[in-house]
C-alpha cells in the first residue's frame, strides 16, 4: 500500500526496486524527509534490519513510522528486497 516494487513508481513511500545497496534518500522522484536525505546510509542487510525494527529511532525525523518488531519478519522482508536488485 505504501511502497511499490516497480522502478520509477512511487506511492506514499518510495519504490523499493533496487533499494538494497543504494544510499538513503536517493530514489528518483520521491520527496524524502531531510533526515533521510542527509542520513548517508547504505541500505545493506544490517541497516535495513535496524530501520525496519525502529525507523524513527534509527533515523530521527523520517516519515516512515511503521515498524516490524519480529526479527524473522524483518529477515523475510530483507530477503525479498534482495530479489529486487537492479
Amino acid at each position: 500500500m505504501c511502497h511499490t516494487t516497480q522502478a520509477g513508481q512511487n506511492k506514499i513511500g518510495p519504490s523499493l526496486a533496487g533499494i538494497v545497496g543504494s544510499k538513503s534518500g536517493t530514489v528518483p522522484g520521491f520527496d524524502f524527509s531531510p533526515a533521510l536525505k542527509n542520513a548517508n546510509i547504505t541500505w545493506d542487510d544490517a541497516n535495513l534490519d535496524k530501520f525496519l525494527a525502529n525507523p524513527v529511532g534509527f533515523v530521527h525525523g523520517t516519515k516512515m513510522f511503521v515498524n516490524l518488531p519480529n526479527a524473522t519478519d524483518r529477515q523475510n522482508v530483507i530477503a525479498y528486497l534482495e530479489t529486487l536488485k537492479k
